[in-house]
């Protein structure tokens, strides 16, 4: 029924970004929540945990992580996987050390070359998905499995070791009390966040994640949109690598190992669906928190690594089944 000019329907107050964040995460923040009380108040690991070195230790750690992540939840938002990215760590790691170790070429030239060969198999992702019907899945096996062969016949089989200053301090430098790495973290969080908010491209990642078809006949390019997003992926993994290896002071042709699952789990426990077309950075952000965290209290506690594996994969399984009950309804 039509309103009159005196009796206009007000219009609901639009909440506050803060609030929207809250309510949209509160089950993964509460649990994040928890499980820090939970590592601050048991015998083995309040003494340690709550110390700011740790804080910013877990910082550190979850820094690599938190690049791919960022990454891979645009892909997985897309629908897709890239499985690719824990090799890309081991290749660009390697591949940047041995510009410095080998050529003796400048720091600056190591980090393009790093960052170019992520960009390469990014781009390689890109155009085979784009170009064919094969699925996301297969695809980034495939170059899983290429680049940890490339990276173990660079080196063969054997670390890269560099030991200058300049090297190490992008992996273990400080700026001020702040960790390089974690710097780093921050800034790529905020090109993400910017990406998916603010373009034009973050957008049509949307679109297309939810529906393809309709995206293409709203004149969406979705090859184009694809391509970028994996591109940007295999950049993140190269950067990753890079800090990883001026973290352990070489380049480590077994870098990486299950970078995957971890960046995976870190999306899909932020609450972006597998199923794609919908998610969030903030999400993601807490993902990695929690996975973080996570493995710091189990080192904390003297877990046996094997065991730490369980518990993420049942934490991955968990976040899944969440995923499935949530889409369900």
């Amino acid at each position: 029924m039509a309103q009159t000019k005196g009796n206009k329907a007000k219009l609901p107050a639009t909440e506050n970004k803060a609030a929207v964040f809250l309510r949209e995460n509160l089950g993964i923040i509460v649990a994040l929540l928890v499980l820090c009380v939970l590592l601050a108040v048991l015998p083995a690991t309040s003494s340690s945990f709550l110390s700011t070195q740790n804080m910013f230790n877990i910082l550190r750690q979850i820094s690599t992580n938190m690049l791919i992540a960022c990454a891979m939840t645009m892909v997985i938002i897309l629908g897709g996987i890239d499985l690719s990215v824990g090799s890309i760590i081991a290749l660009s790691g390697v591949v940047a050390a041995g510009c410095v170790s080998r050529y003796e070429l400048p720091i600056a030239v190591a980090l393009i070359a790093g960052a170019l060969v992520g960009v390469v198999i990014g781009v390689f992702n890109g155009f085979v998905i784009c170009k064919t019907t094969i699925p996301p899945f297969i695809v980034t096996l495939a170059t899983m499995n290429i680049a940890r062969g490339l990276a173990k016949v660079y080196t063969g089989g054997s670390p890269v070791r560099v030991v200058t200053k300049e090297w190490q301090f992008i992996g273990a430098g400080y700026i001020g009390p702040v960790p390089v790495p974690v710097i780093i973290m921050i800034i790529a969080i905020i090109i993400t966040a910017l990406m998916m908010n603010k373009t034009k491209l973050g957008r049509h990642i949307y679109a297309v994640g939810g529906n393809t078809q309709a995206a293409e006949f709203s004149g969406i390019k979705v090859a184009r949109v694809k391509f970028i997003v994996h591109a940007y992926a295999g950049l993140m993994a190269g950067l990753a690598g890079i800090i990883l290896a001026s973290r352990m002071y070489s380049g480590q042709p077994t870098a990486g190992e299950g970078a995957e699952m971890d960046a995976i789990a870190a999306v899909v426990v932020g609450g972006t669906s597998m199923a794609g077309g919908s998610g969030k950075i903030g999400g993601t952000i807490i993902g990695a928190l929690i996975i973080g965290v996570l493995n710091n209290g189990l080192n904390l506690m003297n877990v046996n690594s094997f065991w730490q594996d369980v518990v993420k994969g049942v934490v991955i399984l968990l976040a899944v089944f969440i995923d499935y009950i949530r889409n369900r309804k």
